[in-house]
């Protein structure tokens, strides 16, 4: 699972729901919660983001706040 599946399991969100509100296909979404080889866009985020009820600037920080720069 990704650290996005586990976001949504962590708050309970239905996927078939978020797939409806942001325009994405059930397939994307399973393949952006399930597989971690695949890869987030900026546009989905925002848009999983809004369909959520969360700030896109949250969740990218729960997604990939781990991330640190190397110099």
């Amino acid at each position: 699972m990704t650290k996005l599946g586990e976001y949504l399991a962590q708050k309970s969100v239905n996927k078939s729901e978020v797939a409806r509100k942001t325009g994405l296909s059930r397939a994307r979404m399973n393949e952006l919660t399930l597989h971690e080889r695949s890869h987030l866009r900026a546009e989905e985020l925002y848009l999983i983001a809004l369909a959520i009820g969360v700030a896109p600037g949250d969740l990218l920080e729960a997604l990939f706040g781990n991330l640190k720069r190397e110099y």
